[in-house]
């Protein structure tokens, strides 16, 4: 079997939520515990950090695996999705998967994978723990897929478990209330494991301090000696921001400050707690925010693909995300430069939300991406009430390049998908 026939296989077998959407979403934890028996239950073979979140929980475990690597841990990174290569989501010290472990897991596994037919995420995640664990890292850091209660990564009884925030995102899954999402991304606090919280209001608060007491780690010490929960926006990290004292950071981005705040105050619970009492140095946080992209291989977070015109990418898809885009865009624009924006988006986010939230002074190329899920962009354009509604990315893109001058500035955003595809014209 060759590397491309197992990717098929794993695509044809079980369709992947990014492809098709709600179908592939299999909720609950009956297979993910028989394909772990099966495996000879890898999850318990190494130690682990759960992040949780509607947005920038895929840049907080970056950011706290660099850290972990920065200090000299073997560190596992499970994400997803992937923007190009499918092994993107199953690294070890920013290194993907190599082909031949995937090549090799399905061989192994063929006829009980035919026989439980478990979901893409499903098979995926068992195979970068099965690897994990071959590999034997110190630590993994483990990103939720959908939700938290229900997500099959909930297998796992990590050190720590992180939520970044909550917002409206799978609502079809998670409920059309922030309290309903809140319970459903609560559901990864388990019993006698802290847990940190990076953005809460009073609603959500109150969700997460009603589990932390059904799981005993609520109380009133102020001790990291004490099990307990964090609301790391209550902390004083953007305190050090606003003094200068923070460690710089190689991820741009006006939202990455919450990250940054949610990372650091999980990295001190993971620094200072004594149960398990961590090597994270000063330094070893300051070399990992500082080169967080290049010791992970991050990608997509407004990145810069382009410097005439500067072209931005960003995978932020849908309001609570795009809102945070919108704002840093107008820091950017001038009255001396035009703004382009290449967007797509797919069926299952708050669209019309989104596209209010979008700046009106800009020339727009909507588009789709090569997943069934993408709105087309014919739709997107007629929504919007401006534009021009292009059929690839890519035509997207070089029409955005051919009408921009090297002052203008390109954006191209929307979804995980449209980013994805435009990262390989660069």
């Amino acid at each position: 079997m060759t590397y491309s026939e197992a990717i098929q296989y794993l695509y044809d077998s079980a369709p992947a939520f990014h492809l098709v959407g709600a179908s592939a979403y299999k909720p609950g934890l009956d297979n993910t515990i028989a394909l772990m028996e099966h495996l000879g239950n890898p999850h318990t073979k190494f130690r682990s950090i759960h992040v949780a979140g509607t947005n920038g929980k895929g840049s907080t475990s970056h950011l706290i695996a660099a850290v972990l690597q920065s200090a000299g841990y073997k560190v596992g990174l499970y994400t997803s999705p992937h923007l190009v290569d499918f092994r993107e989501r199953i690294r070890i010290n920013g290194q993907m998967i190599p082909k031949e472990n995937v090549v090799q897991f399905v061989e192994d596994n063929r006829i009980f994978l035919d026989q439980v037919k478990p979901s893409f995420f499903e098979t995926t995640m068992a195979l970068a723990f099965d690897y994990f664990a071959q590999q034997q890292v110190d630590i993994a850091v483990v990103e939720v897929g959908l939700g938290g209660r229900l997500d099959s990564t909930n297998i796992i009884t990590p050190l720590l478990s992180v939520i970044t925030n909550i917002g409206f995102d799978h609502t079809e899954f998670l409920g059309h209330t922030l309290k309903d999402i809140a319970r459903e991304k609560a559901g990864i606090i388990k019993p006698n494991v802290p847990c940190v919280i990076g953005e809460t209001d009073p609603e959500t608060a109150l969700v997460f301090i009603e589990a932390a007491k059904q799981n005993g780690i609520y109380g009133d010490g102020l001790e990291m000696t004490d099990c307990r929960i964090w609301f790391a926006d209550q902390c004083g990290y953007l305190r050090k921001r606003r003094l200068r004292e923070a460690p710089a950071c190689q991820l741009n981005g006006i939202y990455q400050e919450h990250n940054q705040q949610t990372a650091y105050v999980a990295l001190q619970v993971l620094r200072n707690y004594t149960h398990f009492a961590l090597h994270i140095t000063p330094s070893s946080i300051a070399n990992g925010y500082a080169d967080v992209c290049t010791l992970t291989g991050l990608r997509g977070r407004w990145e810069t693909l382009c410097e005439k015109p500067l072209t931005i990418c960003d995978t932020g898809h849908n309001s609570h995300g795009i809102k945070y885009v919108a704002e840093q865009l107008s820091t950017l624009h001038n009255p001396h430069s035009a703004l382009h924006i290449v967007f797509g988006m797919v069926s299952d986010k708050d669209v019309d939300v989104v596209l209010k939230l979008l700046p009106k002074d800009a020339h727009y190329y909507f588009t789709q991406a090569q997943t069934h899920r993408a709105i087309p962009a014919e739709e997107l354009q007629a929504k919007f009430g401006k534009g021009r509604a292009l059929p690839t990315v890519e035509a997207a893109v070089r029409a955005a390049q051919k009408e921009a001058t090297d002052k203008d500035i390109i954006f191209i955003g929307g979804s995980n998908y449209v980013v994805g595809e435009a990262l390989t014209l660069f």
